[in-house]
């Protein structure tokens, strides 16, 4: 995948003692990124657990309609409370061709379902006013595929139609996916891909 990567070799070496921030004052468990700490991972998320930790790394995104590739950074967050589901955040930021950070970019939040039979239900909602829902399935223990079924805009949203990803493991540990999008009246195409390191959890 494109992009400046920060692989496993470099990434924090205090990663297994880092977490996401959180507050030990909360009544009820806070969300954990780390699995050494916290609630037990639910019973029905075990075909998640590769997933939880918090993973930076970098990217690059096209548009049908504008000159590109760009290139981004971005840090993804897996995290649960002991119940069966993951929450999940992405924040990205645009780089300019020395990899210095240009301006915040992209975020998205949601949680991820899953169901029996390694069917996985996914809701995310994204900064630009676009709710999305999708179902998909655990390939098996290191992949993970997800497309829409339901795409919700706002009047201001760009114009998404539909998406499919792929999120996998790669050599070395690494999380990398893929991203293509029905957008601004194209048909389904490459929109993102990224590998990203693990530097918690």
């Amino acid at each position: 995948m494109p992009g400046t990567i920060t692989g496993p070799a470099n990434a924090a070496p205090d990663s297994p003692r880092r977490n996401r921030p959180r507050f030990e004052d909360l009544p009820v468990p806070d969300d954990t990124a780390n699995l050494r700490e916290g609630p037990d991972l639910h019973q029905q998320c075990l075909g998640l657990l590769p997933l939880i930790g918090v993973w930076r790394g970098a990217g690059e995104v096209v548009y049908p309609t504008i000159d590109g590739p760009f290139a981004y950074g971005q840090q993804l967050v897996f995290a649960h409370d002991g119940r069966p589901f993951l929450s999940y955040e992405a924040r990205a930021w645009l780089l300019d061709d020395d990899g210095k950070v240009i301006r915040p970019a992209a975020r998205e939040t949601g949680f991820w379902r899953p169901q029996e039979g390694r069917q996985l239900e996914v809701l995310l909602t994204h900064a630009t006013g676009i709710v999305e829902v999708f179902y998909g399935r655990a390939l098996d223990l290191r992949s993970w595929e997800i497309e829409t079924d339901a795409v919700v805009r706002t009047p201001t949203a760009q114009d998404v139609q539909a998406s499919h990803r792929l999120y996998g493991l790669v050599e070395g540990g690494d999380l990398a996916y893929v991203d293509e999008r029905a957008m601004m009246g194209q048909p389904m195409q490459p929109h993102l891909s990224a590998r990203l390191s693990r530097i918690a959890g």
